[in-house]
């Protein structure tokens, strides 16, 4: 009988369906935002933000090292919403799969603190979460960068054998893997990475697949 692990979830496109109405809205405010304070246009923008995105994994880290962008300023502009609830799309069973999860269970998210306390408040979820652990709490070194995981870890006093990491990006679960925790990637990609221990379709089907990441 393992002992139950410390669950670290990954927010967008793991836990909701972000790609629907909420990145397509973050990224027209980053779009904005990078045309204004760069002064291009609005097509060299959105080719700056894709291209920081796949290079470091996050534009903000990209805007930081080449622009020296204010991360805070930039996280507030961006992660505006009139009516975030209204564009949430999430399954109604997760709370109960969350609820019925055995361990702890840590939110471990790149967005900014409001953003991801206002998603898992209005999803109705926060309270199956011991913590939020937003990019502020990483000092604006987000994900897939080994000092995000550190941080975290060192301030929750935990072993990375003892931590799950459920994440829909392959290259975050890469550096969890590296530092010795077990990984779940969530999504269809066509193939499993050899560093995930296990795949699924859907963060839902977790429950009853876990015990594969210990037999």
């Amino acid at each position: 009988m393992h002992p139950a692990p410390v669950w670290l979830f990954d927010l967008d496109n793991t836990l909701h369906n972000a790609s629907a109405h909420v990145f397509p809205h973050i990224n027209r405010g980053m779009i904005a935002y990078l045309a204004q304070h760069l002064d291009v246009d609005e097509d060299t923008a959105n080719a700056l933000r894709l291209d920081y995105w796949r290079r470091y994994g996050a534009t903000l880290t990209g805007l930081m090292r080449h622009h020296g962008t204010d991360p805070a300023h930039f996280l507030a502009e961006t992660h505006r919403f009139e009516r975030l609830h209204e564009m949430l799309v999430f399954d109604r069973a997760l709370a109960a799969m969350l609820r019925r999860l055995p361990g702890r269970k840590i939110v471990f998210s790149n967005g900014p603190q409001h953003y991801v306390d206002a998603v898992v408040r209005a999803m109705g979820i926060r309270r199956h979460f011991d913590d939020v652990f937003a990019v502020e709490r990483m000092r604006f070194e987000p994900k897939p960068g080994v000092h995000a995981f550190r941080r975290l870890l060192r301030e929750h006093r935990l072993r990375p054998q003892r931590c799950v990491m459920v994440e829909d990006s392959a290259l975050n679960l890469r550096t969890a893997k590296r530092l010795g925790m077990k990984t779940v990637l969530v999504g269809s990609l066509p193939r499993r990475p050899a560093y995930a221990d296990l795949r699924i379709s859907s963060v839902l089907e977790l429950r009853r697949a876990w015990s594969r990441l210990f037999a």
